[in-house]
């Protein structure tokens, strides 16, 4: 049991730890660069990845709150930390994850100008946006914001679960460019999303109570695949894991990207990837909520059972202008689709190594060079800047 234990840490630590998209980014001399840019030169004849070792990658990042600023040794009240926090944020503030499997990767080189690659990895992709009129409500209440409109277009959030298989192939135009393109198909076995949403909740001064509260102009949908069968929750584990190797749910996507060494030292390269979408048609649920309330308040009376029929009142009332509607209808979402950019100056010790066939091809020990990356995301593209320095120690180790 000890051994088991250690194992599965280690797995969890790989997963945490492992290769950042951004360091493999254009470094050649790992093929799941490939997958981010599709014209990535590669010297080798093929490759084959060890499954569910050889690319493993996971991110998670917060905008808006750092748990530091809840936990922070400094005198205050978790309360009082809380409240701040959600104090500060806007509603462009998220939490994202983003975990990547890989099952297999392999490539091999057609001619000495083309070379192919494909595989399969298991990918799961989640972002929330921090409902900012939901928390402050929640938190401290509607009697400090009288008048004020509570607004739940903050709701949206995504997230899925899928198998993307994979094929793509690079080509080496000249010297100076390789072009590249890789084709996918997507299965997914999970995705639950909501977007788009309107509504408004205010409270006034009252004309037959203390306070009159009004619902406006509510609109809210939820969209949910492969999380419901026969009105109930999907909980086997393997079923999600089969449903991501030619499910019901499926979608298609591209990458292209170009490389072009502007000199021999000055590299610009590109790419779009996930430019795609999936097509949800089974064991899909949609909710809807719809409509307009006013609620004044419960007058008492000193008679229990007229109380408990006023409350029945308000209740049936509030079915019938709020009216919650369900249906089964297929729908479409798109992929987060990315984008990458670099310029890339190499410089140092000039040498050389053998190639795939025999040749021998002449390279720099450094470089250094700056790269965009950016996914497009519902409410604002979420954009890092990466600088970067390589260094071939020997013809066969090479870092970044």
């Amino acid at each position: 049991m000890k051994k088991l234990i250690n194992l599965v840490l280690f797995f969890m630590v790989l997963q945490t730890l492992a290769q950042n998209k951004q360091i493999l980014y254009n470094f050649a001399e790992l093929p799941q660069t490939l997958l981010l840019n599709p014209a990535s030169e590669v010297n080798y004849k093929f490759h084959v990845g060890v499954p569910l070792l050889s690319g493993i990658s996971s991110d998670f990042g917060s905008k808006g709150v750092v748990l530091s600023d809840i936990f922070a040794n400094d005198n205050r009240s978790i309360n009082d930390k809380i409240a701040e926090a959600i104090r500060n944020l806007s509603y462009r503030d998220f939490t994202k994850i983003n975990t990547q499997i890989e099952i297999l990767n392999a490539g091999f080189r057609l001619k000495d100008d083309y070379y192919l690659s494909f595989g399969f990895y298991q990918e799961l992709d989640a972002i929330g946006y921090y409902p900012k009129d939901a928390l402050d409500f929640i938190s401290e209440g509607n009697a400090p914001h009288v008048n004020r409109a509570f607004s739940v277009a903050g709701v949206w959030y995504k997230a899925d679960f899928l198998g993307v298989l994979h094929t793509g192939i690079s080509k080496k135009v000249d010297d100076k460019l390789t072009i590249g393109g890789r084709f996918k198909i997507y299965s997914s076995a999970l995705n639950v999303e909501s977007n788009n949403n309107t509504g408004l909740f205010t409270t006034t001064g009252g004309i037959n109570n203390i306070c009159t509260h009004y619902l406006t102009d509510v609109n809210l949908k939820f969209k949910t695949s492969g999380l419901i069968e026969n009105n109930e929750y999907i909980t086997d584990v393997n079923s999600y894991l089969k449903n991501t190797v030619f499910g019901s749910n499926l979608g298609l996507g591209i990458d292209v990207g170009v490389t072009y060494r502007i000199t021999p030292q000055l590299e610009f390269s590109g790419s779009i990837f996930d430019l795609g979408f999936i097509n949800h048609k089974k064991n899909t649920k949609n909710t809807s909520i719809t409509g307009n309330f006013v609620f004044e308040g419960v007058a008492l009376e000193f008679d229990n059972d007229n109380n408990f029929e006023n409350w029945d009142e308000i209740d049936q009332r509030f079915q019938d202008e709020i009216l919650v509607t369900d249906d089964f209808e297929s729908y479409i979402s798109w992929r987060p689709t990315k984008l990458n950019l670099a310029l890339k100056y190499n410089f140092g010790e000039y040498r050389s190594k053998i190639c795939y066939d025999n040749t021998y091809k002449n390279f720099y020990t450094d470089a250094i060079g700056l790269q965009l990356y950016n996914v497009f995301r519902p409410l604002s593209s979420l954009l890092a800047l990466t600088g970067f320095y390589e260094k071939a120690i020997t013809n066969k180790i090479h870092t970044k």
